[in-house]
């Protein structure tokens, strides 16, 4: 006789970072269905948008989430530096590029901190989280702060990263470069860490275009997406290459992340190389008149900023669709099949940030 069992995994939970609910229907141990309930840290940050001038609101689409707010910021100042046609300078596109890719490193050894956590790896996890403080050092150092840089501005960026830093920071990702190579071994080539991922959480490519998913969950599924392909900001003058695997499973994810790293660290050594001299930013003159859905590539995947002014300092409508939400469907397409005790690990997999999804 089969034992079916409606029980709630989270909003509290040890492995979760930040509160969402799956109510998982159990057949004895195995997960037959998922249904996700969110809302539970939801700010009114549209609303609030609605409130500021257009200037203001950058700094508030950088408060959407601290993992990845440098490119918040950086997708909400391009659609309005496109609505009211703007032409950044070069340098400050270059340096744009440096602080998202050092955001991206800083999110992805995060995730994997999390990840060896969920699994019970805690040395793993502190090595992950101590590579992170690296990161967080070059972000301190660069632009005066650990997490909320507020470099980003309409127009440009507003501080210069001077030589001296420019070579401590290649200095410093020599060091976590050299980091990874004794640690990152552990994540790819371990029995139990193989054991727990693979196989685990798996979404097929038509799966996951089907289902919208973006970011390392589409890329690990074989989907070849990631709009830095497009060139925006400095990306066209850096050969950027995409990381794509095709297991599609919790493995395929975690490794997609690992090798996005060292990807991301040859972009700032390239983006260092080639920087231009020049201006940080331009004048910005009147009010922004027109609409625009600006698009950006974040570590969990692409961004959209939907943005429509009518010519005055407040803007009509500030919607953004982060890709934690987009990655939600194919997350309840993972878990039916697996064990409860995997869900932990495929949920961790889509490295889940409420905070970006909930405004």
């Amino acid at each position: 006789m089969v034992n079916t069992t409606l029980i709630p995994f989270g909003p509290q939970h040890p492995v979760l970072p930040e509160p969402i609910q799956l109510r998982l229907v159990l057949e004895d141990e195995k997960v037959v269905e998922a249904l996700p309930a969110i809302g539970y840290i939801h700010r009114g940050l549209e609303k609030v948008a609605e409130k500021k001038d257009f200037i203001q609101t950058t700094y508030l689409a950088e408060r959407i989430c601290g993992i990845c707010s440098f490119i918040h910021s950086l997708c909400y100042c391009q659609g309005i530096e496109t609505i009211m046609g703007i032409e950044v300078p070069d340098r400050a596109k270059y340096l744009r590029v440096i602080w998202s890719e050092v955001h991206r490193i800083h999110s992805h050894l995060l995730f994997l901190g999390l990840l060896a956590d969920a699994f019970g790896f805690e040395n793993l996890f502190m090595q992950s989280w101590r590579c992170r403080e690296y990161v967080l050092d070059i972000m301190e150092k660069t632009a005066g702060a650990r997490v909320m840089l507020g470099t980003c501005q309409i127009g440009g960026v507003k501080r210069d990263i001077p030589d001296d830093l420019l070579k401590e920071t290649l200095k410093t990702l020599d060091l976590l470069e050299k980091e990874f190579t004794e640690f990152i071994p552990g994540f790819l080539n371990d029995y139990s860490i193989k054991k727990r991922l693979i196989g685990v959480g798996v979404v097929s490519k038509e799966q996951a275009h089907v289902l919208g998913a973006v970011g390392p969950v589409a890329r690990a599924s074989g989907v070849e997406m990631d709009f830095r392909t497009t060139g925006y900001a400095a990306y066209k003058d850096l050969g950027f290459k995409m990381v794509v695997e095709k297991t599609g499973d919790s493995y395929g994810r975690m490794k997609v992340r690992l090798l996005e790293m060292y990807e991301s660290m040859r972009l700032v050594r390239e983006a260092i190389k080639k920087l231009p001299a020049g201006p940080l930013s331009v004048e910005v003159k009147g009010n922004p008149n027109g609409e625009y859905a600006s698009r950006v590539e974040q570590p969990r995947g692409e961004v959209v900023y939907f943005l429509k002014a009518n010519g005055t300092k407040n803007l009509d409508r500030f919607r953004v669709r982060t890709p934690t939400f987009a990655n939600l469907a194919p997350l309840l397409q993972m878990l039916p099949g697996c064990q409860l005790s995997d869900v932990p690990v495929i949920v961790i997999s889509i490295d889940p940030c409420i905070s970006c999804t909930e405004r």
